[in-house]
């Protein structure tokens, strides 16, 4: 994992998740904590490390209904919860120049009020605000997942000793 000189770790944390249960609980927990709502976290990882499924978790744990779709094309998926709060699902794989996040008008996004959940975001990095926590997911034999989360902000910390 890329640990990038302007974004200090405050505490790091290593899991591992023998199956997609193991996901499903971190994001049961995840869910769990108020600070959660404005909270921006960074998913990192290869292609099929899971970062998407823990999404999927994360959102049916906040109560979102219906089919939850990748952004990978729509580099956006915005989700509005019954209590109002928003989230914004993103995911810049297919990212080639960070100066498109500006003409999308991300940086509006980022500046409302929600949570934030960013796939790929080395792609952007220099355009991305500090992010509250940081999961670097590797896969490892058959369904498990070695977890890296970072903290990088009080609020990381908070989420961090939450799980």
């Amino acid at each position: 994992m890329k640990t990038l000189p302007h974004r200090p770790i405050l505490e790091t944390r290593l899991l591992h998740w023998p199956d997609e249960a193991a996901c499903a609980a971190v994001a049961q927990a995840l869910a769990a904590q108020p600070l959660l709502r404005d909270a921006f976290i960074e998913l990192h990882g290869p292609l099929g490390a899971g970062k998407t499924t823990l999404v999927r978790h994360l959102l049916r744990a906040l109560g979102v209904q219906g089919r939850i779709k990748s952004p990978t094309y729509a580099v956006l998926e915005p989700y509005e919860l019954a209590d109002g709060l928003a989230v914004s699902h993103f995911d810049f794989y297919r990212f080639e120049d960070p100066a498109e996040w500006d003409d999308a008008g991300f940086r509006d996004v980022f500046a409302q009020p929600g949570l934030k959940l960013a796939e790929w975001p080395e792609k952007v990095a220099a355009a991305l605000p500090v992010p509250d926590l940081r999961m670097e997911l590797q896969p490892q034999d058959d369904d498990q997942r070695t977890v890296t989360m970072q903290a990088c902000t009080p609020r990381g910390q908070a989420l961090l000793h939450a799980l």
